[in-house]
C-alpha cells in the first residue's frame, strides 16, 4: 500500500487556497493549507510535505525566504512558485535554489497537475 503524498499549499490569499485545495484534493493528494510561511514552518506538516505551493510575496517570510529557510534544513521538497508578480529576477533567484515550477497567477489547472505529478513521480 502506498503512502498518501501530502501538498502543502502557502498564500496569504483564502481564495487560492482554497482553489489550490481543491484541485489538489482532485489529484488525488492530500491538501494542508496555511495562511502564512511562519505557521506551515510551525506546523507537523512542514516535515511531512511531499510538496510545496507557495506564494511569492507574503507579509512576513516571503516565498523565497521559506524554500531558503527548507533549504538550509536540509529539506529538498519540491517547491511549486505561483504569484500575481511573475519578476524575471525573482523566477531566477527561485529556480536557481531548485523550484520546479513558477506559475503565474491565476494558474491554469492543467499546468498546475502537470507541475505536481512531475514532482510527486506521477504520469
Amino acid at each position: 500500500m502506498s503512502k498518501v503524498q501530502i501538498v502543502s499549499i502557502v498564500d496569504d490569499d483564502e481564495s487560492v487556497r482554497t482553489a489550490m485545495e481543491g484541485l489538489v484534493r482532485s489529484l488525488g493528494f492530500v491538501a494542508c493549507t496555511f495562511g502564512s510561511a511562519e505557521d506551515f514552518l510551525s506546523s507537523p506538516q512542514a516535515e511531512a510535505t511531499d510538496c510545496l505551493i507557495t506564494d511569492v510575496q507574503m507579509p512576513g517570510m516571503s516565498g523565497l525566504e521559506l524554500q531558503n529557510h527548507l533549504r538550509a534544513r536540509g529539506s529538498r521538497m519540491p517547491v511549486i512558485f505561483i504569484t500575481a508578480y511573475p519578476e524575471r529576477n525573482v523566477r531566477q533567484r527561485a529556480e536557481a535554489a531548485g523550484a520546479i515550477a513558477f506559475l503565474e497567477k491565476p494558474s491554469d489547472g492543467g499546468v498546475m497537475a502537470h507541475y505536481l505529478n512531475q514532482a510527486l513521480g506521477h504520469r
